[in-house]
């Protein structure tokens, strides 16, 4: 018995034993990149030396791989027990390229070329990492499929290309697979995602900027057969179906959720939130849209990071966060919901998340107040609630905030008074951003605080932070931009100030009221580019000369004497020169022509003279040149139309001459051409070419051009602006004006001029509507105009013009036009102003236009119109009479004239319709009461002077009536007076 379970013993010891040595050979084996003992099987060592072969390798990086000991080669593990090689790590450190010669540098440390099949000689192969490299664009091999033991497999950011095999769902063991791409135009994609269902261990599945299109409709149903898997990440892979159903969640272990960057334009689906073990979901940029889903409290106790910014999500999220904020072990610590429509107040249990660390709710429609159990918030490092509609004081509880390093308070309405106090213990502090659209923030610093922090990024906008000049900036030393406009400062710029300029690459200064000059000189040390904009302030003196700079705005100020000669050679870095709304005198110096960064130049309202210069062939990158309202003389020079990238002339209000036929005919590409207020002569003709055929706004306003309106102006299907008043044109408009596309169009047709990296131009072109002159900048895009007035056109206005159903402003005053307001005019739903003065039309008004709700401004003076006045619904408003005097057969309100008898055309409107039947039947009444009289009488009167019997028998009944009608009266009066005695 004894010896029985002595053996029993010896059997679970040596069990126990041959377990362990198995789980220790296995573990050996997994870890074999610690150590490597021993040589490499020979069979292994050549199919690497093969697999080297097919390989690119610029750099030299594998030239370790000679010698007998393979498991002594770069990037190569063997296993401690076999020699068997299990792991070849490959990957590239660097960022490769796949196209053209984008980081070539880079491309020579990066492996390339071809992967060989010799790899299937590595039976015991477990992990392959060859992410990072450059393969240009092959395909994925079809024998890795065939690799059965491998557990680990990373071919991302390689440059593969082409459909993703099927075979590599034969790699059950695989626990890690990494497919993710970001080099385009080279893509992986796949038709369908069934080949997943092999992948029984996966635990990581990344295919990321993978094109899925066509798996979209079955991507859940293979992802959910993974019971395994742990984390996720489909982002960027043109999924445009989220089931909001899903009848077994089956991937119950998953934690990493990110299929960002997708087009679901659905809702968060429910099942979602009932996945307790997430961690992470990242739902960015795929045009989500509903609210966020209610969230059982407690039920998401896991999670730590969401990001759901930039889609459409709307609601509130007051019950999302009381159900993070349940969590007895919250670990919550990122949460992103910038850029959706969501609103409302933040809720007080904000407060409760207390291991938040970056909160961004940035972009929304939140209103309300901050909670104060934000102060309770002590792991927080970024706090952006920028752009949104919070009011209310900014909490000193912030200041508890000790971590914080990021402050955007930016684009909100908030109100009251800010002191060191805030920022008392915020040491960390290097962003703090703050406006306020209401303009009632005041700062109330000491002039001698010095602040704890050191800034890296500050922006103040429509504060008080002044009046004196900031001094607590000069402490600033890690300052890297500065923006303090409409900041209330109106001192001089200190001169330390211009010290801090070695560090700072972005100044924004405008909207002040600084004064002084500025230094001829500073040192802007940023070779990759300096922007300045000190525009709208009380500057002064000479325009200064800065090296660095590569974008300047000095519009707006007192900078009065001649542009520096020599700007050209100074300043040959700029990008953008805004040097509008100034004094300057003097001619354009020719040296521009060496700014061969140049993209916009506006020396506009100045007081410049003499002629463009001839030479600005040197301007390959310019595209906005604007030189209005100055007092430049001769032609436009032809150098101008060399220029590949030049989209946009504006030239109006100086004395400008020369014949359209020798100014712009060779100019191709141009947006914008606005030559008005010069003498330019000749014929829209000469400058209407096929080279124009992008022009979306052309003003040639008060010159003296001659001729007829071209047909050839109908041929431009992105024009929607037309200025060609004052002028001596002459003809008839043309019919085909009617077939211009962009005035049928209701969104915005104007094409939006490029922008450099910082500053866009500031377009703004002046438009003759509502009877004056307005200048438009921002609402360019939605400005739909024709003005031809103040020419010699003659004939009729065209029918076709009513089909410009977007038109906005036509002004046709002050020409020789005849016939009648056309009847369909009504069709112009979208006009604001009408303006047929001072023209020949004849007729009437038509009726239908009372139903034109946008308009107005009408002016229909000085005309020869007849007929009553409409006097229903838009009508109403026009109750001016002189914009309808000089019309001598028009009546009715508002004029004196009343319409006492009627006239001819369409007459009145409705209610004179309606007026006009009223006395028709008036007149039918009276009509018939007299015929009905006359008849009556004959008949009675007539028959008794006939008839005798008649006659006697109708006297006597009328005998009878009097005395009984005598005697009735008779008895009632004297019953009365009877009654009356009896009373006294």
């Amino acid at each position: 018995m004894a010896s029985r379970r002595t053996a029993s013993q010896f059997l679970v010891l040596l069990s126990l034993l041959l377990l362990t040595k198995s789980v220790f050979l296995q573990a050996a084996e997994s870890n074999s990149s610690s150590v490597n003992i021993g040589s490499c099987i020979e069979r292994e060592r050549k199919a690497l030396l093969e697999f080297r072969k097919g390989l690119k390798d610029p750099s030299g990086w594998l030239s370790s791989w000679v010698g007998e000991d393979c498991c002594n080669w770069t990037g190569i593990s063997c296993s401690n027990k076999t020699g068997n090689v299990v792991k070849l790590d490959l990957k590239s450190l660097d960022v490769c390229s796949s196209v053209g010669e984008i980081q070539a540098d880079n491309n020579r440390s990066c492996l390339g070329g071809t992967l060989n099949p010799s790899l299937l000689n590595l039976t015991y192969l477990s992990y392959l990492d060859m992410s990072g490299n450059n393969f240009q664009g092959i395909p994925v091999p079809e024998f890795i499929g065939s690799l059965k033991n491998l557990r680990y497999l990373d071919l991302s950011g390689a440059s593969f290309n082409g459909k993703v095999p099927p075979s590599l769902g034969n790699l059950s063991n695989l626990e890690y697979l990494d497919l993710s791409m970001y080099l385009f135009p080279l893509r992986l994609w796949a038709s369908d995602l069934n080949w997943l269902f092999g992948l029984s261990s996966i635990k990581y599945l990344d295919l990321g900027n993978m094109n899925l299109s066509k798996a979209a409709t079955n991507w859940l149903q293979a992802v959910n057969m993974l019971p395994s898997l742990t984390k996720l990440r489909l982002s960027g892979c043109e999924l445009n179906g989220f089931p909001e159903s899903l009848t077994f969640v089956n991937f119950t272990s998953l934690a990493v959720l990110d299929l960002s960057y997708n087009n679901f334009s659905s809702s968060i689906p429910r099942w979602l939130f009932n996945i307790s073990t997430l961690e992470e979901v990242e739902l960015y940029n795929c045009e989500i849209k509903g609210s966020i889903p209610k969230v059982l409290r407690g039920s998401l106790c896991n999670l730590w990071r969401m990001d759901l910014s930039y889609n459409v999500i709307s609601g509130e999220i007051n019950e999302f966060i009381e159900a993070l904020a349940g969590c007895s072990n919250n670990t919550f610590d990122y949460l992103d919901l910038s850029a959706n429509n969501l609103k409302g107040n933040l809720p007080e249990s904000l407060g409760f998340l207390k291991c938040l660390d970056y909160l961004r709710l940035a972009q929304n429609s939140f209103s309300g107040s901050l909670p104060r159990s934000i102060g309770n918030l002590s792991s927080l490092t970024v706090v952006d609630l920028s752009f949104n509609s919070m009011n209310g004081t900014i909490l000193e509880s912030i200041g508890q905030l000790k971590r914080l390093y990021e402050l955007n308070l930016y684009g909100n309405s908030w109100e009251g008074i800010i002191t060191e106090n805030l920022f008392q213990n915020l040491s960390r502090l290097s962003s703090f951003y703050i406006s306020s659209t209401s303009k009632s923030v005041i700062f109330n610093l000491r002039r001698d605080w010095i602040p704890s922090f050191s800034l890296d990024y500050i922006a103040v906008s429509d504060c008080q932070l002044g009046p004196a000049f900031p001094s607590w900036l000069r402490t600033q030393v890690d300052d890297s931009t500065l923006t303090l406009s409409g900041a209330g400062i109106s001192d001089a710029i200190p001169d330390w100030f211009w010290s801090l300029t070695s560090r700072l690459w972005w100044v924004d200064l405008s909207d002040n009221q600084l004064r002084g000059k500025l230094p001829y000189s500073v040192s802007f040390v940023y070779d990759i580019g300096v922007w300045v904009d000190l525009g709208f302030n009380l500057l002064g003196g000479s325009i200064p000369l800065w090296p660095n700079v590569t974008d300047l705005s000095l519009r707006n100020n007192f900078f009065s004497g001649p542009i520096p000669s020599n700007i050209g050679q100074a300043m040959s870095k700029v990008r953008n020169l805004d040097l509008s709304r100034n004094f300057l005198k003097g001619s354009i110096p020719p040296s521009i022509n060496k700014m061969e960064n140049l993209s916009f130049l506006d020396l506009s309202s100045n007081d410049l003279s003499g002629i463009i210069p001839s030479r600005l062939q040197g301007l390959r990158n310019l595209m906005v040149l604007d030189l209005s309202k100055n007092n430049l003389s001769g032609g436009v020079p032809s150098s101008l139309c060399s220029l590949p990238s030049f989209i946009f002339l504006k030239l109006s209000s100086n004395n400008l001459s020369g014949e359209l036929s020798t100014t712009l005919q060779n100019c191709s590409g141009l947006l914008s051409i606005d030559l008005g207020e010069n003498r330019f002569s000749g014929t829209i003709l000469d400058l209407v070419s096929d080279n124009l055929f992008s022009l979306s706004y052309l003003g040639l306003r008060a010159n003296i051009l001659t001729g007829s309106i071209p047909e050839q102006l109908c041929k431009f299907p992105n024009l929607h602006i037309i200025d060609l008043a004052q002028n001596n044109l002459s003809g008839a408009i043309p019919e085909c004006l009617g077939n211009l596309e962009a005035f049928t169009y209701l969104g915005p047709f104007f094409h939006e001029l490029p922008s450099t990296q910082h500053i866009s131009f500031s377009q703004h072109v002046e438009i003759v509507s509502k009877g004056r002159k307005n200048e438009y900048s921002k609402i360019i895009p939605l400005v739909n105009a024709i003005d031809l007035s103040s020419n010699n056109l003659v004939g009729e206005i065209p029918d076709h013009i009513t089909e410009l159903s977007a038109l906005g402003t036509l002004n046709l005053s002050w020409n020789h036009l005849t016939g009648k307001i056309p009847e369909n005019i009504a069709n112009l739903q979208r006009l604001e102003t009408l303006d047929l003065s001072h023209n020949n039309l004849s007729g009437p008004i038509p009726p239908s236009m009372s139903s034109m709700t946008l308009l107005n401004y009408l002016n229909l003076s000085f005309n020869n119109l007849s007929g009553q006045i409409p006097s229903s619904n838009q009508f109403q408003t026009f109750n001016d009479p002189s914009i309808y005097q000089g019309n001598p057969e028009l009546c009715g309100p508002p004029l004196s004239t009343s319409c006492s008898s009627p006239r001819n055309g369409y007459g009145e409107d409705k209610n004179g319709d309606l007026e006009g039947e009223d006395r028709s039947e008036k007149l039918w009444f009276y009509t018939s009461m007299a015929l009905g009289f006359a008849t009556g009488f004959w008949v009675v009167c007539g028959s008794l002077t006939i008839k005798r019997p008649w006659r006697q028998a109708y006297f006597k009944f009328v005998d009878e009536m009097k005395d009984r009608l005598f005697v009735v009266i008779a008895v009632r009066i004297a019953r009365f007076r009877k009654k009356v005695v009896e009373g006294r």
